[in-house]
């Protein structure tokens, strides 16, 4: 779960860096497994100064192009410019030597000084485009500002930035799954007042679209709010509404949608905006559909009901799986004028079952399957309608609607303050217990000198006898304040043996020894006319070393790939073209707060992958030949198979992007010719550099082995005609999703694109190998499995399947 270090400054004010909050964070219980930081611009226009021409001439060797010198605070600069608007006088933004912009829709880039029809150029002035502003490329950005010169651009656009945290949420703290679960841990932590935002200002405007509810079975559903908002205008989000879900990983929608995800993680209230007019008559029904039902979810897929979930309906049909998904015909599009805005508090029970049975996993069911506020329906429906009004118009048409018949009382907890002392093994001042669970929303009655009654409020579903008290006092109170004493010991504790970092490291090196390659060790120091002219590696990001012995060897290494090339020509010099090695080693970085240091895993493959001989001639390596390396090896760590990219980007011609989630763990292509040159190798060069200290993190240990089965394999070949751009990835995804359990492989065993099918198209002839270990697969069952592998491949690619 994420959440934004800004956005929990609205609830609680803290001037802590992150660290310390990340720190107090993962003592009480929840862990900050990353923090990493969200731009509103990538690189939030670091190195990009407000500046000022101070004289324009005509270029004398191009007619379009314009000379200028521009002060940018520092100094005064010459830039050559061809923007037709550009004159002297104007205060303009100027990317200077060594920043990096990444421009709307295209690649970014780095801005260096050139040269340009033999006049000098230090620096560029930017459209609004080139600075990722907007995609207006009619001329440069000409500002209206009394700023001085060199005033950095990010302060003037007021772009926005933040720490975002990475916390493992347990399941048990369903409470923390938002902002404000977060803030309420914080607020204890830092003992400071916590901030609601304010719902005064919510009002009903008229009552001219009434909807009526029926809730069949409140055991189920035991609350039901919401409320019908009127003449909205349904568009884009503001941007400070998708700046706060993107930095949270998620794509705006619109802003009706959006607003109901923002209430999501702000409170942990799940709402879901339903189109009013594809409500018949205004009438909503909370009820179970029966077995067999056929319901269109909002991804398009059509799912039979079995009954036991419980369904959002109108008087004729289901419109939403109540806690999960939406369905696809009320939900909200750009035609949407009026919404009907749901607020409940479902049964964590009926919404499990729902998510399991579907195997549809949501934000919503996350939260509901676990546990939510039951107090916090009306106030999250008052809090969205006043957004919704001040960003989408409109007005309240409704009252409230909230059912609750039975509301849910707060857990009441008799607790002794001898219990506390003896299960903490620490007398903890009275005083003190009392603090810590007032701080956390716990109310302390009834007190003696014994004990106490505790009132603990419903959304703490964790919280419900006396030693679950007990660990709230605890890790408010700090694990780290209770000293062991010289008398206790642990060694009747199970063993939890921890990954073996260097185990990990020796059997990968076997592995790869086993297949021929040659391990090296190579300097960490390197030159730094590599960072210069590779076009991936940043000057800035050197670690320069002081005392330098050579120029050659003055700063250290942010890739292991020039020091491994270095080798590979060496070698290739002495007519060792055949070549396959990998290191092990540490590439290093400077950041504005220190440095940074990673282990990476760096692999070489060069030259003929086998001897010429009398049975066959040589053959050179291809990419496959390594992408298998890099499969073999994250199989043997157990690391599940990475989502691949296709990118075409230095330092290479074509490579293939690896990520785990949002980590990237790697690239693996061929290197291009400009990059190889740099260190005079003269042949083409195929290389992986993967995060090793990721891999390590996310490794399950190395692979075991398994009992072979002595049920028998069953292959069946089918041949798809799909897309050229779609990928064999995707194939495969598809395939393991629908293959389930009996899919052991597929493999492709052709390819073909020529004239015997349509333009832009491809054949793949593919093999699936179905296997059961606990029985023989019948006929009826194989066939089963292909048809269901079929239909996902003609819904989901579009795919013909030549039969």
């Amino acid at each position: 779960m994420k959440v934004a270090i800004n956005r929990l400054k609205d609830f609680i004010p803290f001037d802590e860096p992150t660290s310390k909050i990340s720190e107090l964070l993962t003592q009480s219980g929840l862990e900050v497994e990353g923090v990493d930081t969200f731009e509103s611009i990538p690189g939030g226009l670091r190195g990009v100064v407000i500046g000022e021409v101070m004289t324009c001439e005509p270029h004398a060797n191009a007619d379009r192009l314009k000379v200028t010198t521009v002060d940018i605070g520092t100094e005064v600069v010459p830039i050559v410019c061809g923007a037709p608007n550009v004159d002297k006088g104007q205060k303009v933004v100027v990317a200077t030597v060594g920043a990096e912009l990444s421009p709307k829709g295209g690649e970014a880039f780095t801005i260096k000084k050139a040269k340009i029809r033999g006049e000098v150029s230090q620096g560029m002035i930017c459209a609004e485009d080139e600075l990722g502003l907007g995609k207006s490329h009619d001329g440069i950005m000409v500002l209206d500002t009394d700023l001085p010169n060199g005033t950095p651009a990010s302060e003037y656009f007021e772009l926005e930035a933040t720490d975002v945290l990475e916390i493992g949420l347990t399941p048990n703290r369903a409470d923390a799954a938002s902002h404000i679960g977060v803030a309420r841990d914080l607020k204890a932590l830092l003992k400071r007042d916590l901030t609601l935002p304010s719902v005064e200002d919510f009002k009903v405007d008229n009552t001219s679209r009434p909807v009526s509810v029926e809730v069949e079975d409140a055991k189920d559903c035991p609350r039901y709010a919401g409320l019908t908002i009127s003449n909205i205008k349904v568009g884009p989000s503001p941007e400070w509404l998708q700046n706060y879900l993107k930095a949270l990983g998620l794509e705006p929608i619109n802003n009706v949608v959006d607003i109901t995800n923002f209430i999501l993680h702000d409170l942990g209230q799940p709402l879901h905006a339903f189109d009013l007019d594809q409500v018949a008559n205004d009438k909503i029904l909370v009820k179970k559909l029966p077995k067999d039902t056929a319901f269109i979810t909002l991804d398009e897929k059509e799912r039979k009901l079995r009954g036991e979930e419980l369904m959002i309906c109108d008087e004729n049909h289901g419109l939403c799986m109540a806690g999960i998904f939406g369905g696809k015909d009320s939900g909200v599009t750009d035609r949407t004028t009026s919404i009907f805005l749901e607020s409940a508090y479902f049964s964590p029970d009926v919404i499990r079952k729902g998510s399991q049975i579907h195997g549809l996993k949501t934000d919503a069911s996350f939260r509901f399957e676990r546990g939510t506020d039951p107090n916090m329906p009306v106030f999250a429906l008052k809090r969205a309608a006043i957004l919704i009004k001040k960003i989408a118009g409109g007005e309240v048409s409704s009252d409230i609607v909230d059912l609750y018949p039975q509301p849910i009382e707060d857990f009441k907890i008799n607790v002794k303050y001898a219990h506390i002392d003896r299960l903490i093994g620490k007398h903890i001042p009275q005083e003190l217990v009392d603090e810590i669970l007032e701080s956390l929303e716990i109310k302390v009655t009834e007190k003696t000198e014994e004990g106490f009654m505790a009132i603990v409020k419903p959304y703490r579903v964790d919280v419900t006898r006396e030693a679950d008290i007990i660990e709230e006092v605890l890790r408010i109170y700090g694990f780290e304040n209770v000293l062991l004493s010289d008398t206790y010991q642990a060694g009747f504790l199970a063993e939890h043996p921890a990954k073996d970092s260097n185990k990990l490291q020796y059997r990968t090196s076997e592995l790869l020894s086993g297949m021929g390659f040659h391990e090296i060790m190579t300097n960490s120091l390197t030159k730094p006319i590599y960072a210069e002219k590779s076009g991936f590696l940043k000057n800035e990001e050197n670690v320069e070393i002081y005392n330098k012995l050579s120029e050659d060897l003055g700063v250290m290494r942010q890739s292991l790939l020039f020091t491994g090339l270095e080798v590979l020509a060496h070698n290739i010099n002495r007519r060792q073209k055949d070549l396959k090695f990998f290191e092990f080693g540490a590439a290093y970085f400077k950041e504005d707060d220190g440095y940074r240091e990673e282990k990476h895993l760096a692999m070489f493959l060069t030259g003929d992958k086998s001897a010429e001989s009398w049975l066959e001639p040589a053959k050179p390596v291809r990419f496959p030949d390594l992408y298998t390396v890099v499969e073999r090896l994250l199989d043997k760590l157990n690391v599940k198979m990475p989502e691949v990219e296709i990118i075409h980007e230095a330092p290479f011609d074509y490579a293939l992007k690896l990520s785990l989630g949002k980590k990237e763990i790697g690239k693996v292509g061929l290197l291009s010719s400009k990059i190889t040159k740099l260190s005079d190798v003269k042949q083409e060069v195929l290389y992986a550099e993967l995060r090793w200290d990721i891999l390590v993190k996310k490794a399950a240990g190395l692979k075991k082995y398994n009992e072979i089965s002595k049920f028998p394999e069953v292959r069946r070949d089918l041949s798809l005609v799909i897309d050229k751009e779609i990928s064999f990835d995707s194939v495969r995804k598809i395939a393991e999703k629908s293959g389930g359990k009996l899919l052991k492989h597929i493999g492709v065993f052709d390819v073909y694109q020529g004239d015997k099918i349509e333009s832009g198209k491809k054949a793949y002839a593919l093999s699936f190998y179905l296997q059961d270990n606990a029985k023989t697969l019948t006929d009826k069952i194989i066939e089963q499995s292909m048809n269901r592998l079929m239909k996902s491949f003609e819904k989901e690619i579009g795919a013909l399947i030549r039969k």
